[in-house]
């Protein structure tokens, strides 16, 4: 398959500050299983950001799905973003919806009628141990279980690309397996996985899973070595 993401030259910085990644090239393959990996600061949700269309570059140019998104107006974007899943680090759910509502919100926005939506919901929240929890709302919910909440809000949709920030990092092991194995299948369906993490454990139990390490902004291979441009990564 060709690239779902490419990165030529890309820089970001925040207002006047230094750049927080600088001088990335990369290519990430269309149904790839990726583990984004570096130390605190290095960046990652940074990167994060710029998969999700939630930054743009400083410089460089990215495209997503074949499109050059250099030059691409605001008003395009939220086509884009429907295509992406994304679990936040900090959860992002709403509040005043139920744990079922906040999961079932990406099909109600994509025009699904009710019908469509109650088994789907049940069936996921039913996989990551929330099935009893339906009704609930976020405030009333445990850590872990926003967590489970905003996994299965990014995934629901089987979007084409998936893009998770410490997805594991509330949960136990046992959990952590499921939640992996929940995005190995999604990935199986064709689904590009881009998962940000600190666990190393998960480099291993992620079989086939390629390594992105990230340090000081800048893309490394696994020695610590610099990606010599233009890196790919298929």
């Amino acid at each position: 398959m060709g690239p779902i993401v490419e990165f030529d030259s890309v820089g970001l910085r925040y207002g006047t500050g230094a750049e927080v990644l600088r001088d990335l090239d990369c290519r990430l393959s269309a149904g790839g299983f990726y583990l984004l990996m570096g130390p605190s600061g290095a960046g990652k949700t940074s990167l994060l950001k710029l998969l999700y269309l939630a930054q743009r570059p400083t410089r460089g140019r990215i495209s997503l799905f074949g499109e050059d998104l250099t030059e691409a107006p605001r008003e395009a974007m939220p086509a884009f973003r429907r295509r992406i899943g994304v679990v936040f680090q900090d959860f992002r759910l709403i509040p005043h919806l139920s744990a079922f509502d906040n999961v079932a919100l990406p099909l109600r926005v994509a025009g699904r009628r009710d019908a469509e939506i109650e088994g789907p919901v049940r069936e996921l929240l039913a996989w990551v141990g929330l099935a009893d929890r339906a009704s609930a709302r976020p405030p009333t919910l445990s850590g872990g279980e926003q967590q489970r909440v905003a996994i299965a809000r990014a995934v629901i949709g089987q979007p084409e690309l998936l893009v998770a920030d410490e997805p594991t990092g509330n949960v136990d092991a046992d959990m952590a397996a499921r939640l992996l194995h929940l995005f190995q299948e999604l990935n199986r369906l064709g689904t590009t996985i881009v998962v940000a993490t600190h666990d190393v454990g998960l480099l291993a139990a992620a079989r086939g899973a390629q390594l992105l390490r990230l340090e000081q902004g800048q893309l490394v291979d696994r020695t610590g070595a610099l990606r010599n441009p233009p890196a790919r990564v298929m």
